[in-house]
């Protein structure tokens, strides 16, 4: 029996200790965007770099991305104290000891990339069962973090596991392993070291599984995602807090002008009104459309039971695929601020926030559509009211080549583990560091996910299918079995 095949039998008399272990993972509250859970962060990215020790990954080890002060010197004045960033440790391990081929040919490496931070696990009075309390259900695994990406990333972890377990302690590649704890708020820590120490990651190709699967029991391969601008309009009226009654009809409400200012964004058939933000929005090829026409795709089933609403919105004349896959967009995710409590106060608040992204797709830049974006807010600016536009983080949306022997592997791998042809689809979602690798590193990324559309990313009641965590391990000891 080769290796591969004594891997996938390990993997199988270990089902039960891999989603236990992954269910301690997923009780560590890892938030990455509120400042209360840094230490829990923290504890995730320990919890990994001792499981990457244990299986035989060699030189484990944290990397860390805070910045310290600095004295920054002013064009006028003495020099200022400038407050480092706060962020959160990469994971970092590697096993480079794969023998040549025959002929001397050096086996490939592999970069396995994943994160271990999550979204704040809000409305919590929606979830069903706790959020960090991981639930099996129906063959799923209820938390947060159960599909993205704890879920996916122990994946990897386990099929390197299975790999050593029968290989006398040996992998059939080389490989690379970088965890992140940003992902969910930007990713600038990796994307500062990709920069820095981009040579220390050097590799032939980058494995990520942070995608779905276009339908249950379907293989699939991303080959496009999305990228983002997250942005936040801050709103100023009067130098504090005002009583309505006192005040009402003189004094600017800031709310009002957000609500003004947000409605002169896009129109009511969700088309974006920014001059010039289409300009360079890359169609997709009649291919691509071809195949997406083909995707066992019912429009109902998708209004009914994944989003959940009366009817479906967005751009006429464009399929739901193109609408989520190829389009740009611009939504609201709240707005804080004012009296939010119970019962009433009648109050006018100082100032008012807002916070907006946008999703981009190929050729559109961050920087240049965040510049068009803010120029156009700036000129909706309603009376007696200052704005603010800041940008909190962005990424560049990518479309990744089919034509190379990683995706042909990775293909094979799963069609040996579903017995179906695997189909090629874009992401709506946005993964920066994607663009990072096809940047600093100058690699092709293999974004092979397991996900289902109604696994519930960022979202109450989230979850993973269980049978899908199984198969997705086998599939990555096939592919990184393939590859050798």
């Amino acid at each position: 029996m080769g290796q591969v095949e004594a891997a996938i039998g390990f993997a199988r008399e270990n089902k039960t200790r891999f989603v236990d272990e992954l269910k301690a993972l997923l009780r560590i509250p890892s938030v990455s965007t509120l400042p209360e859970h840094v230490d829990d962060v923290r504890q995730a990215a320990v919890f990994c770099a001792t499981e990457l020790k244990r299986i035989g990954m060699e030189n484990v080890r944290l990397i860390e991305t805070s910045e310290e002060e600095r004295m920054i010197a002013a064009s006028e004045g003495p020099a200022v104290l400038v407050p480092g960033r706060i962020g959160h440790p990469l994971v970092y391990a590697e096993w480079l000891g794969a023998a040549p081929a025959a002929d001397g040919t050096p086996k490939p490496t592999v970069l396995c990339y994943g994160h271990y931070d999550v979204q704040p696990p809000d409305p919590l009075d929606e979830w069903k069962t706790p959020p960090f309390e991981p639930t099996e259900r129906d063959g799923n695994l209820y938390a947060r973090g159960a599909v993205d990406d704890k879920g996916q990333m122990w994946m990897h972890v386990k099929a390197l596991e299975s790999l050593f377990s029968v290989g006398g302690g040996e992998l059939p590649v080389n490989v690379r392993v970088i965890l992140e704890g940003e992902e969910e708020v930007g990713g600038e820590g990796i994307a500062n070291y990709l920069r820095e120490h981009g040579a220390a990651l050097k590799a032939d190709v980058a494995l990520v599984s942070d995608t779905e699967m276009f339908a249950p029991e379907l293989p699939t391969l991303c080959v496009g995602l999305r990228g983002m601008i997250y942005t936040e309009i801050e709103a100023r009226g009067a130098r504090t807090d005002l009583h309505s009654g006192m005040y009402g009809g003189a004094a600017p409400n800031p709310f009002v002008a957000l609500a003004q200012v947000i409605a002169k964004l896009k129109d009511e058939d969700g088309k974006i009104l920014i001059p010039g933000f289409y300009d360079k929005v890359q169609k997709p090829t009649a291919d691509e459309l071809k195949a997406w026409a083909a995707l066992p795709f019912d429009e109902e089933h998708y209004r009914e039971t994944e989003v959940g609403s009366v009817e479906l919105t967005g751009e006429p004349g464009y399929s739901v695929m193109e609408r989520t896959w190829a389009r740009p967009t611009l939504d609201v995710h709240g707005m804080p601020g004012g009296f939010t409590g119970a019962g009433a106060k009648t109050v006018i608040p100082a100032k008012a926030l807002a916070k907006v992204s946008l999703r981009l797709v190929p050729d559109m830049t961050p920087a240049e559509s965040f510049a068009q974006y803010e120029a156009f807010v700036e000129s909706l600016c309603p009376k007696g009211i200052e704005l603010e536009v800041r940008l909190i983080h962005a990424g560049d949306p990518i479309v990744v080549s089919t034509d190379n022997v990683y995706v042909k592997a990775a293909t094979d791998a799963m069609r040996e583990v579903f017995g179906k042809e695997t189909v090629f689809v874009r992401g709506g979602g946005s993964i920066p560091v994607v663009g990072d690798f096809v940047r600093n590193l100058k690699v092709p990324t293999v974004l092979m996910g397991f996900g289902l559309p109604d696994d519930n990313l960022h979202a109450p009641n989230e979850k993973f299918h269980l049978a899908n965590f199984h198969r997705g391990i086998e599939s990555i000891v096939r592919f990184l079995g393939g590859l050798s």
